[in-house]
């Protein structure tokens, strides 16, 4: 029996899931399973895995359901103590499943352990950007207004976590491990790994692009949350739906087809629910990036930040 189940849903990703599957072959722990769910592809996943002659690979093949039923029928079929989630399309550094571990085996009281994530295009290169969240403990009012653990890709779960607490809700088709962490963190303690150990891909078809789509599954997410909290909890409602609106004003930013107009209507909607956030960082670049675009239009802006990330990448380089 693997000490670590880890699960790749697939859904036509043959582009990226061979680089992801090879990321985890290279693990420095070696006791895991692998199991890939193929939820529904038509590009040759099945062939594909049949080529791999690794015993610790699995493939479960399934009716297209979503990411969320997808992990859960990995879950179902896991037999790990501890349970960590990658995306068809990211990567992980080779001490990431080692280091995880480490810190569960160290400490029984933590349910999700999550690690900092650099960001990639669709070729493998570093955009510049790396989310380093160093919340750890108790994260639940922290993480009810942010996902601080940003990516599926980055937790590992203990296995105890989906045994007690259900596992994730299929109704949601975006930020469905967001809502899952949520409810981690309302029994367990959270801890987190301060190193880049996941590579998270940019491309044209993450489904965190389609932000217009995920109004009703963030509206849902925080209901269902709130809807049993105390009493002396609930004003962190508003900081909720004032944290997304800024989330999808970015979005609007950061689109294929930028909408500054679009991004102005999210951030004063951003502004109602929490008035204090006019004096925040997040919402000072805001009001510069969106100066920015009406003053360079989308290309120029989009050129800005190019120049930007690669001054980024120089200092990064120096200071490693």
């Amino acid at each position: 029996m693997a000490k670590v189940s880890v699960i790749i849903p697939a859904y036509n990703s043959m582009t990226y899931l061979p680089k992801a599957v090879e990321s985890v072959l290279k693990q420095t722990f070696s006791d895991f399973e692998l199991i890939i769910v193929n939820d529904g592809s038509s590009d040759g996943i099945e062939q594909w895995v049949n080529t791999i002659t690794d015993n610790r690979i699995q493939l479960i093949s399934q009716k297209n359901q979503g990411a969320a039923a997808a992990r859960n029928t990995g879950i179902a079929d896991a037999k790990g103590e501890y349970i960590a989630f990658l995306d068809s399309d990211d990567l992980w550094e080779g001490s990431k499943l080692e280091k995880q571990v480490n810190c569960l085996n160290k400490n029984p009281d933590v349910g999700l352990v999550y690690a900092w994530i650099i960001s990639i295009d669709v070729n493998g290169n570093h955009r510049g950007k790396m989310y380093a969240n160093t919340v750890e403990g108790n994260v639940w009012e922290k993480l009810i207004e942010e996902n601080i653990v940003r990516s599926g890709s980055a937790a590992m779960v203990r296995r105890d976590c989906f045994e007690k607490l259900g596992v994730f809700d299929r109704n949601l088709r975006f930020a469905e491990d967001w809502e899952m962490w949520i409810r981690i963190a309302r029994n367990y303690s959270f801890a987190v790994i301060k190193e880049p150990l996941v590579y998270y891909r940019h491309h044209p078809n993450n489904k965190s692009r389609n932000y217009i789509k995920t109004i009703d599954n963030f509206r849902l997410i925080f209901e269902k949350s709130f809807e049993s909290v105390p009493f002396e909890l609930l004003y962190l409602r508003n900081r909720s739906y004032s944290r997304i609106n800024l989330i999808f004003a970015w979005k609007c930013i950061q689109n294929q087809e930028p909408d500054c107009n679009q991004a102005e209507y999210y951030r004063d909607l951003a502004l109602k629910h929490n008035p204090q956030l006019i004096f925040s960082k997040q919402n000072f670049r805001l009001i510069i990036a969106i100066f920015l675009m009406r003053w360079f239009g989308a290309n120029g802006y989009i050129q800005f930040i190019k120049q930007l990330n690669g001054v980024r990448k120089i200092i990064g380089s120096f200071t490693r």
